[in-house]
């Protein structure tokens, strides 16, 4: 007996320790050849996957709702690839004084980007657990969205050419900015909310959900005509993730559609009242072929 030849997909996965395993071939199918993209920051990739350009992407959440809202042949697979918590990311310069999320009436606060998944964590995190009216705040923005549907509000500004949101803010010309804990090592900059792990721990325990940032979606077109891929790039990105159970926020990196009902249900809340979807997504249509 003949078997078929694999089905070559083209895709765009980063290399995180839970991808490790499929990425080097160690996980393997002989159903499917992935031709993977060699792009360094899978981010920089997210406008081609919206256009249809991949058949299996990494895509953030807050990119892959809007790309659903706006009719893009995207379907959600129930698998987190990578996932940030979000409260340490708000980052004040300590150099100008102490700032706290009741100090943000009128700040200038930097962004990558409107639209990014951690910077609408924070906004909602900012809003339901310490009562920041969001209108209140200077967004300034160092790059447009994936999705060119998604209409900035008016208190959101494009930062000048050239500048980078650490170096503007280390300058003092950002009273805060959503950047990464490792721009925080050396003290300069620190986190806004006050002991942010302990807040991360009320913020799970409350609202039961854990934070994601990154997903895996299927080309329509692909998930429609071959309806077994879904179930074995999921298989094979599970497997590959049990091969690193010790990497940092592993409890986070999760599969299975009720086990991140909640979570995706509150970031489809947050994504909705940031007017970054014009409706309401329910959990299970992200899913449907």
């Amino acid at each position: 007996m003949t078997l078929a030849p694999a089905l070559r997909v083209k895709t765009l996965l980063g290399d995180y320790p839970n991808t490790l395993a499929l990425k080097s071939g160690v996980v393997a199918t002989p159903r499917l050849d992935f031709d993977f993209a060699d792009v360094k920051l899978p981010q920089n990739a997210f406008k081609a996957v919206v256009r249809g350009e991949y058949d299996v992407a990494e895509l953030a959440i807050v990119t892959c709702l809007q790309a659903f809202a706006h009719g893009r042949p995207v379907t959600l697979l129930p698998t987190v690839v990578m996932a940030i918590p979000p409260h340490p990311c708000l980052a004040y310069n300590t150099t100008r004084g102490r700032l706290g999320p009741g100090d943000l009436a009128g700040k200038r606060i930097g962004i990558r980007a409107h639209s990014v998944t951690t910077v609408a964590w924070v906004r909602g995190i900012l809003a339901q657990d310490y009562g920041v009216d969001l209108d209140s705040i200077q967004w300034v923005a160092f790059e447009d969205p994936h999705v060119p549907e998604c209409v900035e509000p008016a208190n959101v500004s494009r930062a000048p050419a050239g500048r980078t949101l650490v170096g503007m803010l280390r300058a003092g010309e950002l009273d805060a900015g959503v950047v990464s804990v490792s721009d925080q090592q050396d003290g300069v900059l620190a986190p806004v909310i006050p002991d942010p792990a302990a807040a991360l721990a009320r913020w799970r325990e409350r609202c039961n959900a854990r934070p994601l940032n990154h997903m895996v979606v299927l080309h329509r077109d692909l998930a429609r005509a071959q309806p077994w891929v879904a179930d074995e790039v999921l298989r094979l990105l599970q497997q590959s993730a049990a091969r690193a159970p010790d990497m940092p926020g592993a409890d986070s990196i999760q599969s299975g559609i009720e086990a991140l009902r909640p979570s995706l249900d509150l970031i489809i809340h947050h994504a909705f009242h940031q007017g970054l979807i014009p409706r309401r997504l329910a959990v299970d249509e992200l899913f449907t072929m």
